[in-house]
């Protein structure tokens, strides 16, 4: 129910499980999924990934539910941005300047040294989750509640993810340089510095963290400023597009994590934009105001209908008010603006199922599947695809599909379990037999 909404998943953003053992998820860092966040964020990004030499396809991008302003990268391809980070910056330009200097540690090889931390084992062994590629694995299950960690974050930023004075210089040089080459104006960056100088003078404890792994100098600071006075540096700052994206992705953030008043004093009703209505419906839809929460989102769609975010938006908003029937069609809708988007088909396979009529399951798993293409990694998928197939009484490929979920949420009995169940159902030497024992020899070998 929407009453309940900041502890349920609300399908935009998807609480992620991690392969961590049951002592390292007590505390840590919580993951959340958004496509559109996530689009935007590397719409920033790959630019800088490209004048850097990096893949940026190889670049994996996660948010962190964290109120704290951080950014960090780890094992050289991964780029972490904390929700507070987007949610307090003045401007997309102060984004983009972070992702910038990050960029320049990455391209710096600055991380290369946390690999053989991490074999040391002891307790620095659970920043692995981090450094391992397949740490975060989305489940979608409301019962998950507020967060599974996948590592000690206090730990993990102190141990693991301190740079040097000098990394930091250089990670500053290589920003301006990638800023320069795509136009941009570092003028951002030197905003963010700005903001850290200040809270240099706050004690430790209430310092945010990148204060703590970034350190500044006022070299740093002198050296940006003195750049931005050169004649012929980037000065251009955000297009009108990356600006209108960076007030939807803040509004979705506010709307989402802020209590509904705070964001309804930000965004009050005569605010009409569109940043104001997305913030609005998601306020709303938080205090379970249903009604006014659609109205919000119709108004979106009467000038953008074929906008997939505003779409998924009110197709949520109608299931978690338990309205499934109804919230299908815009879900159905979404997919066909966004067909390989791996979250629209796992949220459209759960609501095909959640609606009850058998006559959906084939579409259900189809949607499921489709999702498991695009990525193998989503525990969600597997998960519903199990249910899916259970209740057509397939048992055989529910429980590979059973099995595949377990196995991904480190639950490796279980694991053992489903995959067992599917070799006795499945003719020795098929291919889901096969299936079933890859299952079982990978659970073996974690439990190892």
């Amino acid at each position: 129910m929407l009453s309940r909404i900041s502890s349920l998943i609300f399908g935009l953003l998807l609480l992620i499980a991690a392969t961590t053992a049951p002592a390292a998820r007590a505390q840590g860092i919580n993951i959340v999924r958004d496509a559109e966040i996530e689009d935007i964020i590397r719409a920033m990004a790959t630019p800088l990934f490209k004048v850097a030499g990096l893949d940026s396809t190889s670049i994996k991008i996660f948010l962190v539910n964290d109120r704290n302003l951080n950014a960090f990268v780890a094992d050289g391809l991964k780029l972490f941005i904390n929700t507070g980070l987007l949610m307090k910056a003045a401007s997309p330009e102060q984004v983009i300047g972070v992702i910038a200097h990050e960029t320049g540690h990455m391209a710096g090889g600055h991380l290369s040294r946390f690999g053989k931390a991490v074999n040391r084992g002891g307790a620095t062994a659970l920043i692995g989750a981090i450094l391992g590629g397949a740490a975060a694995l989305s489940t979608g299950r409301g019962d998950v509640g507020g967060a599974i960690a996948l590592a000690g974050q206090h730990l993990a930023t102190r141990e693991f993810l301190t740079f040097t004075r000098t990394q930091e210089a250089s990670a500053d040089q290589a920003a301006l340089r990638f800023l320069d080459v795509t136009g941009q104006s570092a003028a951002g960056l030197l905003e963010f510095l700005n903001t850290l100088g200040n809270q240099e003078l706050l004690i430790s404890e209430n310092q945010d963290p990148y204060v703590r792994t970034h350190p500044l100098t006022s070299d740093r600071v002198e050296t940006i400023a003195n750049h931005l006075k050169q004649p012929g540096v980037g000065m251009n700052g955000a297009s009108p597009e990356m600006r209108a994206m960076f007030e939807r992705m803040q509004a979705k953030l506010i709307g989402y994590f802020d209590p509904p008043q705070l964001s309804l004093r930000r965004y009050p009703p005569t605010d009409v934009s569109v940043a104001g209505r997305y913030a609005r419906a998601f306020a709303y839809a938080k205090a379970a105001d249903v009604a006014k929460a659609v109205a919000e989102v119709e108004g979106l769609l009467s000038t953008q209908p074929d906008d997939p975010f505003f779409l998924e938006l009110k197709s949520q908003i109608l299931f978690e008010s338990g309205n499934v029937k109804d919230a299908i069609s815009p879900m159905r809708r979404a997919v066909g603006v966004r067909p390989n988007e791996t979250l629209f088909l796992q949220e459209l396979g759960r609501m095909l199922i959640e609606f009850q009529d058998p006559a959906a399951l084939d579409e259900a798993i189809q949607n499921l599947e489709r999702a498991i293409a695009q990525d193998r990694d989503s525990a969600t998928a597997w998960r519903y695809l199990g249910i899916a197939y259970g209740r057509k009484e397939d048992i055989g490929r529910s429980s590979l599909a059973l099995g595949e979920y377990a196995l991904l949420i480190g639950e490796h009995s279980q694991a053992r379990f489903h995959s067992g169940r599917a070799l006795k159902l499945f003719s020795r030497g098929s291919r889901e037999w096969l299936h079933a024992e890859d299952i079982q020899n990978a659970a073996k070998k974690k439990e190892k």
